[in-house]
């Protein structure tokens, strides 16, 4: 892998993340900064946060093929990659149904968008793929570096490296809340687990495969089920279920902190004594 991740990143959405909480996170020792939430594909924040670091990685988790075009896209990542060689993953995906009007075909339409990725001059190495089933999966290993599932558990993993095999990379985000009251806890984490991702089809259909059922995923999801999504504890418990993903077959894990509009400084402090 040109690209080197670390073994442990965070997952902010990109506009939550400003050039002094990057130079804060490189320093406690995380290897990548994901950039959720549709960055634009100009990447001009991402290019920003680098300028402002000094060796950590940014990727982008993801840039939605559907809003931003191919040859925009791949003319950012060269330009981003020539002024900082080996510190930009471009991860890329077509994001949910429900939240595209022309949503039709997801599969062709990622094939044809690498494609034209490939005639933009992006490398394979160079890109990753927003992957939570069979068959994106396998074109994760073979059209880019490999996947990074959203909204997954350890059990997610070991079956993506199972299907995977070994020299792709799997890099799954991993919610969690740093609160040692489990009530209090789901109380944080199951609103943004809930509202939109429990009502999306390619979520819904992810968790029943392996093996949650209708009444986990309704009704804001089953406390079983938000504390697999939404690991809550003390940092040593919270670290102790984020290493399961690594054990389970991940070279990357992606940490987001719950609630998502709280100070992310705290809980990452935290959790790079424990991981380290």
């Amino acid at each position: 892998m040109a690209v080197n991740l670390g073994k442990y990143g965070i997952w902010r959405w990109w506009n939550g993340v400003d050039e002094e909480l990057a130079v804060e996170i490189e320093k406690l020792g995380y290897g990548t900064i994901w950039l959720g939430g549709n960055p634009p594909g100009d990447l001009a924040h991402i290019e920003k946060l680098l300028d402002a670091t000094s060796s950590i990685t940014i990727a982008t988790g993801i840039v939605n093929m559907w809003t931003d075009d191919a040859p925009t896209v791949g003319a950012s990542y060269l330009r981003i990659a020539a002024k900082h060689p080996d510190r930009f993953l471009l991860g890329v995906g077509v994001g949910h149904p429900e939240a595209q009007q022309e949503y039709q075909k997801p599969y062709d339409k990622i094939v044809s968008y690498l494609d034209q990725l490939d005639e933009a001059g992006v490398p394979v190495e160079g890109r990753a793929l927003a992957a939570l089933g069979p068959k994106v999966l396998q074109l994760s290993a073979q059209r880019a570096l490999g996947a990074h599932p959203y909204l997954t558990t350890p059990e997610h993993t070991r079956d993506a490296r199972q299907q995977l095999g070994r020299g792709v990379l799997l890099a799954p985000e991993q919610k969690v809340v740093l609160d040692t009251d489990a009530e209090r806890a789901r109380a944080t984490a199951r609103p943004p687990i809930n509202n939109p991702y429990l009502g999306l089809v390619n979520y819904r259909n992810s968790l029943k495969r392996l093996g949650w059922s209708e009444s986990d995923i309704d009704d804001g999801g089953s406390d079983a089920l938000i504390d697999r999504l939404g690991l809550h504890g003390d940092a040593d418990t919270v670290a102790a279920g984020v290493k399961k993903h690594i054990e389970a077959g991940a070279d990357h894990v992606s940490i987001q902190t719950l609630p998502p509009d709280a100070d992310p400084l705290p809980v990452y402090r935290a959790l790079a004594e424990h991981l380290r």
